[in-house]
């Protein structure tokens, strides 16, 4: 199946081992993906730029979308939470309001392009659960996960608002992470914090009470018997993989709970080599991860 496919500015930058397993997991699961990146789209924004200009970062996303529209592939795959929360929310402004669209349209005249309302950005995490489901995703599993147990970490742009995410519409989005964990033959250690921050927005305005909220997360997951922690979302990644260190240090105490993208986990279960998912990109070895799982690091 062909699709569209925005992987997202992080995927390829502060986590480029994100970008290379989330196209070969796709490709096995049958996804021919059609990278917008390349045809001219641009960053969504990430919110940042939201809170500073909103109608600009709807402009940028409405680029996106009629660049998709134009290659009649309205469904666009993300593997980025932020980005798809962030379109999902540019979607939603334009589409219920036929006044404001005609305003962003205005900016694209000049490309002669138009976002007629049809795209339909979608997590990889969501066309699973929606698109293949479980038991088709169990017969690409190679290598079980028996045995490993695993603390889901949504963060906020995937979770929140739940109206522009339709959560309502598809209620099996808010569990999908458990299930497609599941599937793959792990075990789910549910905690608290897995739909809260991560504490990437504020790293750069308070870092302390950033590591703080990654030492919370990571050493309750920890402490309820988790292996690794799974991630859709690269910033919530680099946040509670890269600033772990800072947290053992704020914590003092001994955490290193891996922390895997959803995609790295996929690999896993359909029997990649752990190399060709970047699993040795990270900053907390997941080489613990794989010996659980009986496979050469």
């Amino acid at each position: 199946m062909k699709i569209a496919f925005w992987p997202g500015c992080v995927s390829r930058g502060g986590c480029p081992e994100l970008y290379p397993a989330a196209k070969k997991v796709a490709a096995q699961l049958g996804y021919e993906l059609d990278e917008l990146q390349e045809r001219g789209a641009t960053c969504t924004g990430a919110g940042v730029l939201q809170e500073k200009n909103q109608f600009l970062g709807d402009v940028l996303n409405a680029r996106t979308f009629a660049i998709a529209e134009k290659i009649n592939l309205p469904d666009i795959m993300t593997i980025c939470s932020t980005c798809q929360g962030v379109m999902s929310q540019a979607n939603k402004r334009m589409k219920s309001n036929p006044d404001y669209l005609a305003k962003v349209n205005e900016q694209l005249q000049e490309e002669g392009l138009q976002y007629k309302g049809t795209a339909n950005p979608r997590h990889l995490l969501w066309m699973i659960v929606e698109d293949i489901g479980m038991d088709k995703l169990k017969t690409y599993v190679r290598r079980p996960l028996k045995g490993l147990r695993l603390a889901p970490f949504y963060g906020c742009y995937i979770v929140r608002p739940s109206g522009s995410l339709e959560l309502k519409l598809h209620p099996e989005r808010e569990d999908s992470l458990e299930r497609v964990m599941e599937a793959l033959g792990a075990e789910v250690v549910d905690f608290p914090g897995k739909t809260r921050c991560c504490g990437f927005p504020i790293l750069t305005i308070n870092e302390r009470n950033s590591v703080q909220m990654v030492v919370n997360h990571t050493t309750d997951a920890k402490d309820r018997g988790a292996d690794a922690m799974v991630t859709p979302c690269p910033l919530c990644h680099l946040n509670l993989d890269g600033y772990q260190p800072s947290a053992m240090l704020q914590a003092n105490r001994e955490i290193n709970l891996p922390i895997i993208h959803l995609p790295q986990l996929l690999g896993l279960a359909m029997g990649f080599d752990p190399q060709d998912m970047g699993l040795k990109r990270h900053i907390i070895s997941a080489k613990k991860v794989l010996t659980k799982l009986q496979v050469a690091a």
